[in-house]
Parts: structure tokens; sequence; C-alpha cells
């Protein structure tokens, strides 16, 4: 066995919030929220019985190579009890480029799966029912030409769009802070999710329109205290432009999700997600005078932290997923995704990503978290770190409004230079040792044990080339070219973009056909690179 370096560590680290340093024994809190749950502002949930009368959903994220491969994963975590669907497209897709594109040579299939045609979505969802479970999707520039693909698909298998359950995460001003994956600039990408949440407010009751999401915020490096407040912001922006257009409040805010990420220090996490529900219930009826309780109601999915993962003693990475998935769960998530052991090295192996799984179920059946409705709530540690990432959340709130809302900041550079700052700090933090990474910087080995990896099958590429060729063949071209020249117009006007997606879709018009016209229409996103 190979010798673990061991450092110098003989006390726990002191943490810091707000700028302030934690007290090592905690006091009651000044707060006198202590609501019960159910109850505005729904710090300690949004449901009374909570996960007494209904577990959260099981969506782990799966995506690779082509439609088969990703089903087939799909109905293996359905049969191992999996809940819900949850889908990862490559960076092709994420980015609107078809499969032959000289921009996704070497891309297709690599880190998702590649989705360019309704037929696509066909395979993808092949055999499942679309009407009984609930799917996400975690794709925002091309949002709306995924959305019109798996209606299609779906009504196609005989399951209307009313029927639809799921996610689609449409966040596109977590992509200019953070993820990076974009299509055109900031003010038509708000038009384009703002008709995304006006078609499925009219036509899809049960659809999620959009996932406001602090994950990749806080995966780009930001604080516990940034991920809160600016998801919060993006969330109030999106509601400022659907009203603005003339929407009532309380018709569209039901249908909002939100993504926060679950990171190591497991009671600042609970705390990160009691304060966000706290917070959107309060602005939003400060802001909107949203009335309906549904409004106020801070619906979120978590996902353990890939960046919290090491490549070095992987199977340690097994350890910590449970440990943030036990935050989500303390914390009151409607949904979770755990992360696989293997995910800093490759995509999950089947292995790996059903012992992910298995971690749900053990904490749902055998660790008695969700047996009492937010069983931490009462304790002066969690509230005062509820108290003090609200406050340190309102200071980013105050400073976002004075710049002009999110938008705005944005286009300034503000939350992305908030964000590099804080990763900065961080890594120093590890090189110092300041902050300690078991198998990283502390308990080091010499000698790495090996684990079998995911293999990228190499005729991925080639065979989605050759489908996307063959779709252009046969289909009927003046069709698709009439459909295409509707979703300019629909684009240089103010119709709805969603209807003649749907239609362009309907003409096997291909994802890159597609978000060209939106290229051609409002001009490429080019990062300015603020800071």
């Amino acid at each position: 066995m190979a010798t673990a370096r061991v450092p110098n560590v003989r006390s726990a680290p002191d943490r810091t919030i707000s700028g302030l340093p934690l007290d090592p024994v905690a006091t009651p809190s000044e707060h006198d929220d202590v609501s019960a749950p159910g109850e505005f502002p729904y710090t300690r949930g949004i449901h009374p019985q909570m996960y007494r009368s209904r577990l959260w959903t099981m969506r782990m994220f799966a995506g690779f190579g082509d439609p088969q491969a990703t089903n087939a994963r799909f109905r293996t975590l359905i049969d191992q009890g999996q809940t819900g669907l949850s889908t990862a497209f490559d960076m092709p897709t994420l980015m609107g480029l078809d499969p032959d594109d000289p921009m996704s040579l070497g891309e297709v299939g690599r880190e998702g799966v590649s989705v360019c045609h309704v037929d696509d979505m066909r395979r993808l969802f092949g055999g499942i029912d679309l009407g009984a479970v609930s799917t996400s999707m975690t794709i925002s520039g091309p949002a709306p030409v995924a959305l019109a693909m798996f209606v299609a698909a779906a009504e196609d298998a005989g399951v209307t769009r009313a029927a639809l359950r799921g996610t689609l995460q449409t966040d596109i001003l977590k992509e200019f802070i953070a993820q990076k994956e974009w299509i055109v600039p900031e003010c038509p990408s708000m038009r384009l999710v703002t008709d995304v949440i006006a078609f499925c407010t009219d036509e899809m009751p049960l659809w999620h329109p959009i996932s406001v999401s602090g994950y990749h915020i806080r995966e780009a490096g930001s604080t516990a205290a940034q991920e809160l407040a600016f998801t919060i912001a993006d969330g109030l922006a999106y509601a400022q432009e659907l009203v603005d257009r003339g929407y009532a409040p309380d018709s569209f805010l039901p249908r909002f999700s939100f993504f926060f990420d679950a990171h190591i220090d497991l009671f600042e996490e609970v705390a990160k997600i009691r304060a966000a529900r706290r917070l959107w219930a309060t602005l939003v009826h400060e802001r909107f005078a949203a009335r309906d309780p549904r409004s106020m109601q801070l619906r979120t999915h978590v996902q353990t932290a890939g960046v919290s993962l090491t490549a070095q003693q992987p199977l340690l990475n097994i350890a910590r997923t449970a440990i943030e998935a036990l935050a989500g769960v303390l914390a009151g998530a409607q949904s979770l995704h755990t992360n696989s052991y293997d995910e800093t090295l490759a995509l999950p192996t089947e292995h790996a990503a059903l012992i992910a799984l298995r971690t749900q179920q053990m904490i749902a059946h055998e660790s008695g978290a969700a047996s009492v409705v937010d069983p931490l709530a009462g304790s002066w540690h969690i509230e005062q770190l509820t108290d003090r990432l609200e406050l340190e959340a309102r200071t980013y709130l105050d400073e976002i409004d004075a710049r002009g809302g999110m938008v705005a900041a944005v286009q300034q550079g503000y939350p992305q230079s908030q964000i590099a700052d804080a990763a900065y700090e961080f890594q120093r933090a590890v090189e110092s040792g300041a902050r300690v990474v078991v198998g990283v910087n502390a308990f080091a080995m010499d000698e790495q044990q090996p684990i079998e990896l995911h293999r990228a099958d190499p005729d991925v590429e080639r065979r989605q080339v050759e489908r996307v060729h063959a779709l252009r063949a046969t289909r009927d071209q003046g069709r698709c070219d009439a459909a295409l020249r509707d979703l300019r117009l629909a684009c240089e006007g103010e119709r709805n973009v969603m209807p003649p997606l749907i239609q362009a879709v309907r003409a096997d018009a291909t994802l890159g056909e597609m978000c060209s016209v939106f290229r051609a229409v409002w001009g490429d996103y080019r990062d300015p690179g603020h800071w």
C-alpha cells in the first residue's frame, strides 16, 4: 500500500461568512422567523409534510454518445429506481451547432448526448412514456429549439404538450455569467427566454419552463452567498421581463424552478437553500405583489458539487457526494442528482452512476433524514448561517439594483468579476494549505489506485454526421425553407418564436439551421472579457 503524506493538521479550520468569522459555539439567532414548513416565507420548506408525504425526485443527470446510448442509460437508471430523467447534451448541441459543423469536430457526443433534429429526440426517449415520467433538459442558449423538438417527439408518441411534466433550464443569464454556452447577445436572449416561459404558461401547464441555475455559478468559483444572490437576481430579471410584456406575475411564477449546488460545507449549504426560499418569497411578494402562494414558493433541484470531486483518490468522492446529497435533503430539495465518483476523470460508468443513485436511496430509506420535516430548524448555528447568508446576498442584490438590474450588471461584467475574484481566493487557500482538500493537499498518496473509466465510442461523430446528411437529402426542402423563413419573420417581429420553431422541427429543420436564423437576425454573442 502506498504511504499517505500526512500534513500538520491538528484542528478544524476557521470559516467565515460575510467577511466575519463564524462563532465556534453558536448562540440563539436574533431572527424571529421560525415559521412552520409550508408557510410564508417558506424558510423551513414549501410543503407542510415534505418527504413524509412524498420523497424528492431522484433525477440522475445522464447523456453521452448518440441518442441510443443515452436511452440505454436512462432505461437502466429507471430500472434501478430513478424517478425522473435529466438530459446532458454535448457541447455542439449546447452551442446550437450541428454535428457536421466544422466547430463541432472532435466534440460530438463527448460530454453529453448529440441531438440535432427531431428524429434524434425521438430516439433519445424511445420506449419511455413521457406522460408518466418527468424529464429535465439542461440547455439554455438553444432551449427553445430543444423544447420544440421535445414537444414534437412527444406528440408523435401520443403525449400531448399539456400532459408533459419536467423542466427546461433556459437560464441564459447564468451562461453569460458562468457557463459560457450562448448563441445571441443578452437582450434577444432574454426575448427567447420570455417566449419559452410565455408559451409554456399558455400551453404546457405541468411544465417548468425555466430552471434558474446557481449551480454553474458556484461551479465557476463563486462563494455560497454569491451563488445565492446572483441566482435570485437572475430569477427576478426574468420575472420583470414577463411583467413588462404584460403577463400577470401569478400566471407564470408558479412554474418557475431553481437549481442549486450542494457543496461540501454541509451546514452552509443547508442554510443557503433556506435563505434562498426566504429571499425569493419576500422579494417576489414585495416587487411583483404576488398573491398566489405557489408564486412565492422556491422549488429547487439540487446537484452535488462537481467541482469538489478530486482526480486524486477518486473513491473518496463517494463520501463527498454522500455529504453533499445529505445537505440537499436536509435543506428540503424537490429533486436531487448525485455525482458519480469518476466524473472528474471521464463520463460516469454505469457502475459509478448506480453507486451515486444508491447513495440517494440510502439517505431516503436508511438515514432517517426524510422522517422529519426540516430537522435542523431551530439549530442556533443553522439559523445564524441562514440570516448571515441572506444579509450578504442582499448586499449583492442592492449593488445589482444600483447598476440597473441583472442584465445591465452582466453587460458591465459585475457578477463575472466577483466570481473570478472568489475563485482566485479559493485556489490560493487550497495552494497555501489554509483550506484542506483531503487527498489533494492533505493525506495525499504517492500512488493512485486505478479505476475503470468510461470509454467514448469513436464512431459516434461519424454516425451522427451521416444521419444529419441523410436527413437533409430526404426531407422536403421547400417545406423546410418555408418554415425557416417563417421563423425568421417571427424573430424580426413580435410573434412568439415557439409555434414557428415547432413547425420548423416538423419540417425536419436541424438545430444548427434554426439557431442560424437567430444569429442572422440578432448576431453572435462574443464574451467581452470584462476582467
